[in-house]
């Protein structure tokens, strides 16, 4: 039976508590507002009023019996799941709670080389073992695809006591694997599946876009609502499929999740579900149709590329999404981060992220005709002050990884500082990576290949925001010894 989406029993929770007008001695202790007057003023007193803790009225994230578990249960039933965790340290920690629960040290896990740090820092933390599926690659693009359908069968074949295949359910660019049919094959062998929708809310609720993979046949599904759903940064969901047992699950969040839950992140959480449980077609539909006047109007400038749907290819690009605006540069002489810098600094505009050859403008329910019109423009403006040769420009995105070891063994192995451009040939001990998107160009473990050092380099040249190691400068790097 379908639950009443109407309802926000957090929020109706929240607002029945400040009716009472309880005298706080309890944590957090700035006593709605009273006790940092620069906070409130900044915030507002709504906001200090709705930042309170835990109690029997409002419930308790890390085991809730009442108005929290009701919400889970709204949530799963819109998001089509047999159950949903409200995740208040963003999709990291949803992600890493699919990978604790599937595995343990010394488990291998199958996925795709291309995943978020958060996956990789899972692996550091419980000890399993990764078994790279290297994506396919954009030659024109210079982009990362998704898993080739023939690959993942090699590496389960290859790996039969690998526990799960985890998957990326969009990447960052919007390009979708054929996440059932990788699903179908997991569980034939008894793995589990995971699917990384940190950029895929919205599959769950608009029309004509990718398959979800909850419905695809995934047992656990990281979806970052803060990103396309519209909730608070830093509050996601982590669904379960029928197979997976949700008791389990809730003692791995626990074990790593805070128990101090922020209401603001949770009430948000619960107003954006019944958002989108009610009017998710609708929005999503304005989205696409955003999307898609922008990639028109940018590919009528010229030397731009905003693709879409036409890379469809049937295996390591099975799906595309099309509310991304992921825009090719380098045919107008200049690196993403380059186009990216110049909208924010001289046009006012912030785009998601720019990397070595693309832009991602992320458009949303909140975004207007007439922003992506501003945003057309100033590429327009960018191509006719800026446009230059290619010559001498990087043009890939994805490197072959070369796995040593594993990379909780590197990460905590005896190291020592090189030079990133004399590394060549170690071990990295550490991460490197452009942040957004956050996908390591090396991770601890990996051999620090030519190619990787050139990355690098390339990168901080043309300014990408570099973290991961221990030196802030992004100079060294600490390599096993």
């Amino acid at each position: 039976m379908k639950l009443n989406q109407n309802l926000t029993p957090i929020k109706t929770a929240l607002e029945q508590f400040q009716k009472h007008r309880i005298v706080p001695f309890d944590v957090p202790g700035h006593k709605r507002g009273r006790g940092n007057a620069e906070l409130t003023k900044f915030l507002g007193q709504a906001c200090m009023n709705l930042d309170v803790n835990s109690m029997k009225p409002l419930d308790n994230l890390c085991s809730p019996v009442s108005v929290i578990a009701e919400a889970e249960a709204l949530a799963a039933d819109a998001f089509g799941a047999s159950h949903a965790f409200f995740m208040v340290g963003g999709t990291t920690s949803a992600v890493q709670a699919m990978v604790f629960s599937a595995c343990k040290k010394g488990d291998k896990i199958i996925l795709p080389r291309n995943v978020h740090r958060s996956v990789i820092n899972a692996m550091v933390l419980i000890g399993c073992v990764p078994v790279y599926v290297n994506p396919g690659v954009d030659k024109k693009l210079g982009i990362s695809l998704g898993m080739k359908l023939v690959d993942v069968k090699k590496a389960i074949t290859d790996n039969p006591d690998a526990k799960a295949v985890l998957v990326n359910n969009p990447t960052y660019y919007g390009i979708c694997s054929d996440i059932k049919s990788i699903a179908e094959l997991a569980h034939k062998h008894g793995m589990l599946v995971l699917a990384d929708e940190a950029h895929g809310t919205h599959f769950y609720f608009g029309e004509n876009l990718p398959i979800n993979g909850i419905k695809a046949g995934a047992d656990m599904a990281a979806v970052s609502m803060h990103k396309s759903g519209g909730s608070l940064t830093q509050s996601s969901f982590l669904l379960c499929g029928e197979k997976v047992n949700a008791n389990h699950v809730r003692q791995i969040i626990n074990l790593t999740q805070t128990t101090s839950g922020s209401y603001l992140f949770l009430s948000s959480l619960d107003i954006s579900r019944k958002n989108l449980a009610l009017h998710g077609r609708e929005i999503f539909g304005k989205v696409t149709g955003l999307a898609e006047y922008a990639r028109e109007e940018i590919n009528k400038i010229g030397d731009y590329y905003a693709y879409s749907r036409e890379l469809i290819n049937g295996d390591e690009v099975y799906d595309f999404d099309p509310t991304k605006l992921s825009v090719f540069t380098l045919d107008i002489g200049l690196a993403g981060i380059e186009v990216y810098d110049l909208l924010r600094d001289d046009y006012d505009i912030q785009a998601e992220f720019g990397d070595i050859g693309n832009i991602l403008a992320y458009i949303s329910v909140g975004d207007r005709e007439r922003d992506l019109e501003q945003l057309v423009g100033a590429l327009t403006d960018i191509r006719r002050r800026f446009k230059r040769s290619r010559v001498d420009m990087l043009s890939y995105e994805y490197i072959n990884p070369v796995v040593e070891m594993s990379p909780q063994e590197a990460f905590y192995s005896e190291k020592t500082s090189l030079l990133i451009k004399e590394a060549e040939g170690r071990v990295s001990g550490e991460f490197v990576m452009c942040y957004p998107p956050g996908i390591p160009i090396l991770a601890p473990g990996e051999l620090i290949t030519s190619q990787a050092v050139e990355y690098i380099l390339y990168a901080k040249e043309k300014g990408c925001s570099m973290t991961g190691t221990e030196d802030s400068a992004i100079e060294r790097i600490m390599v096993v010894k």
